[in-house]
């Protein structure tokens, strides 16, 4: 048996046909769709292993409106902050709503104040913190 470290957070969605299984990916500004070939049992597996994952796993509140403001960049249009919670929200333009858990005030601060918040956005934030999709 040979095992893997696995990070499957961005895989969005999985599917199978006679092809193989299809992966939608979530790249952060778009959606990608991978084909990779694999047998039904490999499908099956993996809903399995979904199924077990949900039973076991824990996901923090989080709040359900964060208030965001419009920002003037081509990867987002609105970013919010909920200080109490320290829970970034980003819309990308691509009309996705992520929300990062545990994010300093700071962090907040310097995206908000920076003038590329892509750039911040992928240097200082994207990896760096938990998230959710949220629509």
């Amino acid at each position: 048996m040979r095992l893997s470290k696995l990070d499957l957070s961005g895989v969005v969605a999985i599917a199978h046909s006679d092809d193989g299984l299809q992966l939608l990916v979530d790249r952060g500004e778009e959606l990608e769709l991978l084909a990779i070939p694999a047998p039904a049992p490999a499908f099956e597996g993996l809903q399995q292993l979904n199924e077990l994952v949900e039973e076991v796993s824990y996901i923090a509140p989080q709040p359900e409106s964060i208030v965001a403001m419009a920002v003037d960049s081509s990867m987002a249009n609105a970013v919010g902050y909920d200080e109490e919670s320290q829970v970034l929200q980003i819309e990308f333009a691509n009309g996705a709503i992520y929300q990062y858990s545990g994010v300093e005030p700071e962090t907040w601060e310097e995206l908000h104040d920076t003038d590329s918040i892509g750039r911040y956005y992928n240097a200082e934030i994207k990896g760096n913190y938990h998230c959710d999709r949220i629509y």
